[in-house]
């Protein structure tokens, strides 16, 4: 049953922004198109017009839905005016509240997961789906009241691009050519709050449900975690703050054969990803249950914790959702 209106013309609203994050130009250009020249000349990420001028023109947008208004005020590198002039977003609003009544879903475009509950109540509250950036929380506490809402019937989704990156799906389908699986790694620049998240979210859908333990014997700048998983797989994520040349380099290893590969499509990820928050609001069907996402934000908060208590192994059974 579908979750707007019209499923054809839905009206989205792209909400806030934080220092280095570059959505809301990339995510608004995919739905809505954008002013080469000006994204090319004055975007702040210059990464995104670099891929975004790779795509056909007929390739880029997802058909049938469009920002049409944002709010991120004084938050990021840039206003939420040049953003709109970038990927011709219509209307720019005062306060975030503002887009009730005016649009029929959210998109929260911020990697700050202790917010998150904060930015996405007055929308929840209203009835409107919400679809929130990686990691959907950074705490317990938050979860729990994220799981509180899905039981209530709450429409929201959250995941990470990496879940969709071209170069890992096959590997979803299928590792039997590598016998059973015994050891994966997977590293990625930045913190393990923000961009832990991108590298679990790769892993999880191979390995599936069913994760044990987290334990994070580095750093706030240099994390570096073993996760444990039912299926007798030993997990390594490192998460180095400037580590700036090993985003997504995945490796898994089996009884019988070995791979190395690397996420390099982003533009794919990411309209992959937007595609299935529009699919979900085409045909309220969400493209993986929720209980995924409770997972790989247990194992985001294990990592935080086990770091804070000196490397402790924490069981994701002490991170109850009761």
């Amino acid at each position: 049953m579908s979750l707007v209106p019209d499923p054809q013309n839905i009206r989205l609203a792209l909400l806030g922004g934080t220092p280095g994050n570059g959505h809301p130009y990339s995510w608004s250009a995919i739905f809505n198109g954008y002013d080469r020249e000006r994204m090319t000349a004055e975007c702040p990420f210059p990464g995104i017009p670099d891929y975004l001028n790779q795509q056909p023109t007929e390739d880029l947008a997802i058909a049938g839905a469009s920002v049409t208004h944002i709010h991120c005020a004084g938050e990021g590198e840039f206003t939420a005016e040049h953003v709109a002039a970038c990927s011709h977003i219509p209307h720019v609003v005062d306060a975030p509240e503002d887009v009730i009544g005016e649009v029929d879903a959210i998109i929260i475009a911020t990697d700050i997961g202790g917010e998150h509950v904060e930015r996405a109540r007055p929308f929840i509250e209203a009835g409107l789906p919400v679809f929130i950036d990686k990691p959907l929380t950074d705490n317990l506490a938050d979860l729990r009241t994220f799981h509180a809402w899905i039981a209530e019937g709450r429409p929201i989704m959250s995941s990470s691009s990496m879940r969709y990156c071209r170069e890992f799906l096959p590997f979803h389908e299928s590792t039997a050519d590598l016998g059973e699986l015994r050891f994966a790694s997977i590293t990625t620049p930045k913190s393990w709050e923000t961009y832990g998240i991108h590298a679990l979210e790769a892993i999880y859908p191979i390995l599936g449900p069913g994760f044990l333990s987290a334990q994070n014997t580095g750093t706030a700048d240099r994390n570096v975690v073993h996760l444990t998983h039912e299926r007798g797989v030993d997990v390594t994520v490192i998460a180095n703050r400037d580590m700036l040349g090993g985003f997504g380099l995945l490796q898994l290893c089996g009884t019988q054969a070995s791979i190395q590969t690397a996420s390099a499509d982003t533009f794919f990820a990411f309209k992959a990803q937007l595609s299935a928050f529009v699919d979900y609001l085409r045909t309220g069907r969400p493209d993986f249950p929720f209980a995924e996402t409770t997972e790989l934000m247990q194992l985001v908060i294990a990592g935080i914790l086990s770091r804070e208590q000196g490397g402790r192994v924490i069981p994701l059974s002490e991170l109850s959702l009761n």
